[in-house]
This record gives structure tokens, C-alpha cells and sequence, in this order.
């Protein structure tokens, strides 16, 4: 094959819709960094002679001068690369700049040394009746052209490397890609890629070994020869510096967690080792810098009581700091900080008593300290933070009074921060945050409008961000979340279509967000949590198929996720939220034995876990729920008094906890519980709470109307709402 060329500039161009830009930075930074075996460089093939690099790639282009001419850098680019990528997607299909860069390339000469990379959607789905919005490729890959330059009509098969989930996946994608480019076979690159990184490891372990030998002889050395001590000392942890930075990083990136925890555990052998008092200031706080890494490292893995046992080391040298020069405001704004993550640690391990200690102390020493130095912008986010933890754990407990004083202050901290600096993302997405909890708080409070305008707010200000910055994987997670937010509380006044959207685009970014790192537990969660979501919504509209399968995906992954660590008491607790709500679909298509089990699975994770926190309110209204579809359970099988009982058991779980506020969603149960016993005369007031506050869940709706009694839209909460989400 001739080269594009003549002296092609570049080795190849990447053509790319915006929407998939998240995957042309890593393929451009993928290909640009990856290095040619040696025994392959100089070697000779159709595609030309192997270089040791693949340099230059050409990304970034003009916009288009009009729909069908591309400008006129970007034609040059096109002239002057080897070969083209085409990043492959519905959006990419869609996209009238990707097909004119294929045409261009292809009125070249060179469709031949078209490659593809796809990352979403299907090929040749076009052909599929119902199916064509799933198209990834553009037209002018599909089809071949004339000598005229244009489309034939006669369909092509592009040369394609498959990045999705269950196929080439990314790793094999890239070699498959890069293969394609050189030239060579596939399992050449794949053997010579598992080579490369064998000796890697091999390299990183005995790096990590003699790193640990040297640091353990260094503190015995220390210890024995005490007229050196502090010079053995330094070298010792500067050693441990690099063991808790370079190493911990590198380590990570190969995935070699194993090595990576004992470098951890060695460097927490060491600082038990060593004494706190005659030692430098700063030697102390470097100590609680390395032992604050270790926490953040151990906590990332899962292993909670190890973070917890880094973090409150810390913590205790950190206090140590300000007992030296109780004056230091910056040593107490530092101690603070310490204590925000041992009530992190605390936090995660379900101890809220702990978590709350930790937080208010962390929030009352940074008042004190912010009253002095009010102008420290970085002072003002450590206390916004800090208030925001604190009003975190007591909404959680049910004082709702107390965490709206603490949300009410973190938001006017950050519009004082935005005010200050207009231009700085970092306040205005903490200010998103802070709508988002005084939307919690609003619903706790019935006022389900008022929830929709501050979760409304928030979304603005995320799907602003997320667009300012495509390439930003933390705002494309914080927009799906918010999306999600919304799409639920949008679900409750029984705007379904609304709420079935919002929740879909939270499903698909959490979807593209993990083909980008399947490894990343958090988008996994994200992706299981609002797939819950969507089959709940999707099951109302009775779509139930599609809800099958979205509830199937919450189960797995959240399944997964729980095996992976047993600690994590939300991850249980979700589970057993995906589980009830797939015993639903399934009581839904007459599939009574199989939601049975699903219950009593999700009924055994809710017990379990209460009796650490009796008083959650999200595990009170689980509880509250497995009772009622089991007493649905024993209703299909037509076993009235182990109905009645089980709905006298959801009444009595619910009913405490929807006198505490006004949540719709632990007043819809209390009704529900007692609709279903026929007792009508108590559940009309809360009936008319529910119709007041505008809740309409198709669920409730259809329940209230099977028993005659009328439900009648809030016109006016319907209108305020409208206007909320204009």
C-alpha cells in the first residue's frame, strides 16, 4: 500500500465528534506515547516502513466554513497524514464534519488506510428497522466511492477495532487499532505489549523490595547510632516520600495493588517506630502528610479500618503540631483538616455518632480560625466542607432544622467564593452541591416544587460546566448525577417522560464513562444505581422488557460491587434497593416466586444492616417497603392474613419516621401501607398531604383509584414546576 503522501506530516489524523472527545484525548495521548517494539522498528510492510513512534497525530481542528467544506487547516492536515481514525459512534454517525473528513480523505486517494475505532453504538445498525438511531459509522464509511467522489451506493466494510464492553474491549482495541496502522499481526503486538509489561512489573517490584530494605536498615540504623539519628532519619523518610508518591503511583498504574499495600504497611511500621516528641516541626508534619496519603490509598482499596487507623495517626501528630504553637492558626485549620478524614474514614464505615464528633470539631476549630483570616479562600472551602459533613449526618439522622443552618451556610460561602473569583469552575460546581442539598432538605419537607427548582439550579450549573470542559471526567460525573436527581424528584410529581429522559442521560454518561475505565467503582455504582432508577420508571410506563434489562445491570453490578467489599454498608443497602425494585417488576408480569426471593434476599441485607443503624431513615423506608411487597407476595397467592400482617408490619416500620417531616416518599408508604389494609379513614389525610405536595407516581396514583377515591391534580404545583424547570 502506497503511503497517503508523499512526506506525510503526520502519521495520522483523528476525526472525532465533540461527543466522544473524552476518548480522542486518550487515543491521542494512547498512540503518541506508545512505543514501537524494537524488534519490529525498520521493518518492512504495504503500510511502509516501521517507525519507532507514531508521530506526530493530528486532532484538533477549525470549524467547518459551511455544511459541506471543511477548512482549509484541516484539509492541509488531511493531505499531509498517513493515515486516518475515525472515532466511531452514533454521534460520530450523525456528524457532518466526521463524514466530510472520511469523503476528503477518501477524494484523496487513500481509503484504504482508514481505520476505525468504535465506542458506542452498533455497526450498520442503519439497516435495522427501529434500530437506526444505534448507527456508529458515517455514511462515508459504509458505502464506496466513485471516481466522480461520490457515495456509489455499494456498501464497504471498514477496517474496525472494537473498544466496547464484551468485544475487542479498550486494551485490545488499541493493539488491534495500532496493529491495523503498522501493519502487523495483532498477536504479534499482543505478545510483545504482555512482554513489555512483565518486565515492568518485575522492575517495579524489585524497586518496591529494596525500597523497603533500605528503609527498614535506615530506621535501625537510626535508632542504634543516636548521634546520627536525625540525619539517618531524613534519609529514611525521604525514602518513604518517594515509597507513598512515585512508587504508590506507578504501582497503581500496573495494577499491582498487592506490592502496593505492603509498601503502604511498611511505611506504617516505620512511623509507628518512631518517636514524636524531639523531632522537627517539620519532620512531624511530614509524617502526617505521608500517613494522610496512606489513608486516602488504603480507603481507595476498600480497606476501611486500615484508612481509619492511617487517618487517625495523623491526626494525633496533627494535634501534636498545634499543642507546640497553640497560637498557629494555620496548624489548626491543618489539625481540622486531619479530623474531616477520620470522620470520613468513620463515615464510610457506617459509625455516624464518630463521623459527627469528627465533623463538628473540624467545623468549629476552621470558624474560629476563619473569623481571623476571613480573606483565605482556602480556608473558607475547608469550612464550607466541613459544614456541609456535619449537615450531611444530621439530615441523615432526621434533624433537618440543624442541617439546613449547616447547607444554608456552606451555600453562602460559596457565592461569597464566587464572587470573589467569577471565574473559578471549582466554586461554581460546590455551589451546584449546595442547591442539591437544600433540594434534599426541601423534599424532606414536602415542598416537592421547591426540591425541583434547587435540583434544577444545580443541574444548570453542571450541564454548563460539563460543556465548558468535555474533557473533564469529574464534571461529566457530576452532571450525571444531577441528572439523575432530577430525573427522580421529576418521577415523584408523575412527570414520567421528563424523569425517564434525565435518568436515561444519567445511565448512558455513567455507560461512557466506564467504557473510558471499567475499573473505576464509582462510575460502576453510578451506572447501577440510576439503571435501578430507570427500570423503576420504565416498569410505571409498562416498558417492561427494557426495565428488565435495566435492572438486571443495577443487580450485577452492584452485586459485584458488594462482593468486592463487604465493608461498604451503602453498597449493600443499594443492592437491596435494586433488588426490591426488580421484585416489583417481576411482581408486575405475574412472576410471583421468583420476587419472593428477591425480597427476602433484600429483606436479610435491610435487618443486617439496621442493627448497626436503627435510625436511618433510608433503611427504615427499605424495611417498610420489603414488608409491603411481601404482603403483595402473600395477596397473589391469596393468602390474606400473611398479607394483612406483613402490611401491619410495613404501617408500623413507616410510621414513626413519616411523622418526622413531611418526605413524600415516607408519607406514600404510610398511605400505601394503609390503603392496602382498607383502612381508608386514616389514609385520606395523608392522602390529601401527598395530593397537596403534588406527588403523582403512576404506582400511587393507580393504587388511591383502585380503591374509589379521587386524586386530583395540583394545577398550581404543576404550574410552579413548569416554570422551575424552564
Amino acid at each position: 500500500m502506497n503511503s497517503p503522501a508523499d512526506s506525510p506530516r503526520y502519521f495520522a489524523f483523528i476525526s472525532y465528534s465533540h461527543q466522544d472527545e473524552l476518548w480522542a484525548q486518550w487515543l491521542h495521548k494512547t498512540l503518541e506515547t506508545w512505543r514501537v517494539p524494537n524488534r519490529l522498528v525498520g521493518q518492512p510492510t504495504d503500510a511502509g516502513i516501521i517507525p519507532s513512534r507514531l508521530l506526530p497525530i493530528f486532532r484538533d481542528r477549525e470549524e467547518l466554513a459551511s455544511a459541506t467544506d471543511l477548512g482549509r487547516t484541516v484539509n492541509a492536515a488531511l493531505a499531509q497524514s498517513k493515515n486516518l481514525i475515525v472515532i466511531c459512534s452514533p454521534a460520530s454517525a450523525k456528524s457532518r464534519w466526521v463524514n466530510e473528513e472520511v469523503l476528503a480523505f477518501k477524494r484523496l486517494g487513500h481509503a484504504e488506510s482508514i481505520f476505525c475505532l468504535i465506542v458506542g453504538g452498533e455497526p450498520n445498525a442503519s439497516d435495522l428497522a427501529g434500530r437506526e438511531a444505534e448507527e456508529c459509522f458515517a455514511p462515508a464509511l459504509r458505502f464506496q466511492m466513485g471516481a466522480d467522489g461520490q457515495s456509489t451506493g455499494q456498501r464497504t466494510e471498514p477496517i474496525a477495532a472494537d473498544a466496547r464492553e464484551g468485544k475487542d474491549g479498550k486494551a485490545n482495541a488499541k493493539l488491534k487499532l495500532i496493529a491495523g496502522l503498522l501493519d502487523v499481526g495483532f498477536d504479534t503486538l499482543k505478545q510483545r505489549e504482555q512482554q513489555r509489561r512483565n518486565r515492568r512489573l518485575a522492575v517495579l517490584s524489585a524497586i518496591a523490595v529494596i525500597v523497603m530494605l533500605v528503609t527498614t536498615t535506615l530506621a535501625i540504623m537510626a535508632m542504634i547510632a543516636r548521634g546520627d539519628a536525625e540525619r539517618r532519619q531524613k534519609q529514611a523518610e525521604d525514602l518513604v516520600g518517594f515509597m507513598l508518591g512515585d512508587l504508590n503511583d506507578k504501582l497503581g498504574e500496573v495494577h499491582r495493588l498487592d506490592i502496593l499495600q505492603a509498601v503502604d504497611d511498611k511505611a506504617m511500621a516505620y512511623f509507628a517506630s518512631l518517636p514524636t516528641k524531639d523531632v522537627t516541626d517539620a519532620t512531624l508534619a511530614q509524617r502526617v502528610t505521608a500517613l494522610e496519603k496512606i489513608g486516602g490509598v488504603r480507603l481507595d482499596q476498600g480497606q476501611i479500618p486500615a484508612g481509619l487507623e492511617a487517618y487517625n495517626a495523623a491526626s494525633t501528630l496533627a494535634a501534636e503540631l498545634v499543642q507546640r504553637v497553640p497560637g498557629d492558626m494555620m496548624r489548626q485549620a491543618a489539625y481540622a483538616d486531619s479530623l474531616k478524614w477520620v470522620g470520613q474514614a468513620y463515615w464510610y464505615r457506617g459509625d455516624l455518632d464518630e463521623a459527627l464528633q469528627r465533623f463538628k470539631s473540624a467545623s468549629a476549630i476552621l470558624q474560629r480560625v476563619f473569623a481571623v483570616r476571613s480573606d483565605d479562600n482556602e480556608l473558607a472551602f475547608q469550612l464550607a466542607a466541613a459544614r456541609n459533613n456535619v449537615g450531611h449526618v444530621l439530615e441523615l439522622r432526621g434533624d433537618f432544622a440543624g442541617a439546613l443552618t449547616e447547607y444554608e451556610a456552606t451555600r453562602s460561602i460559596y457565592e461569597e467564593l464566587g464572587r470573589r473569583e467569577p471565574g473559578n469552575s471549582r466554586w461554581k460546581s460546590r455551589l451546584g452541591d449546595a442547591y442539591n442539598n437544600l433540594g434534599k432538605l426541601a423534599l424532606q419537607h414536602g415542598q416537592i416544587d421547591q426540591a425541583i427548582g434547587a435540583y434544577r439550579a444545580d443541574q444548570r450549573i453542571k450541564a454548563k460546566l460539563a460543556a465548558s470542559d468535555p474533557g473533564n471526567h469529574d464534571g461529566q460525573e457530576n452532571l450525571l448525577v444531577s441528572n439523575a436527581i432530577l430525573g427522580r424528584t421529576l418521577g415523584l410529581c408523575g412527570e414520567i417522560d421528563a424523569a425517564t429522559q434525565y435518568t436515561k442521560d444519567a445511565v448512558e454518561s455513567a455507560r461512557g464513562l466506564m467504557s473510558f475505565d471499567g475499573t473505576n467503582a464509582d462510575w460502576q455504582e453510578y451506572y447501577a444505581l440510576y439503571s435501578q432508577q430507570l427500570g423503576g420508571l420504565l416498569r410505571q410506563k409498562k416498558r417492561y422488557e427494557d426495565a428488565a434489562i435495566a435492572d438486571a445491570d443495577a443487580v450485577r453490578v452492584l452485586d459485584v460491587l458488594k462482593n468486592k467489599d463487604e465493608t461498604r454498608v451503602d453498597l449493600r443497602q443499594e443492592l437491596a434497593q435494586s433488588q426490591l425494585e426488580s421484585a416489583r417488576l417481576l411482581l408486575s408480569r405475574g412472576e410471583v416466586e421468583a420476587a419472593e426471593n428477591l425480597v427476602n434476599a433484600a429483606r436479610s441485607a435491610i435487618e443486617a444492616l439496621r442493627v448497626k443503624n436503627a435510625d436511618s431513615r433510608a433503611l427504615i423506608l427499605l424495611a417498610a417497603q420489603a414488608s409491603t411487597l411481601f404482603g403483595e407476595v402473600a395477596a397473589r397467592r391469596h393468602e390474606a392474613g400473611r398479607a394483612r400482617d406483613h402490611w401491619l408490619a410495613a404501617r408500623d416500620t413507616i410510621g414513626v419516621a413519616a411523622s418526622t417531616g413531611e418526605d413524600p416518599n415516607f408519607l406514600a408508604e404510610l398511605a400505601s401501607a394503609l390503603l392496602l389494609l382498607d383502612d381508608i379513614n386514616q389514609a385520606k389525610p395523608v392522602i390529601g398531604k401527598l395530593a397537596a405536595m403534588g406527588y403523582r407516581t403512576p404506582d400511587f396514583v393507580a393504587l388511591v383509584e383502585s380503591r374509589q377515591l379521587a386524586y386530583p391534580d395540583n394545577a398550581d404545583v404543576s404550574q410552579r414546576i413548569a416554570e422551575a424547570m424552564k
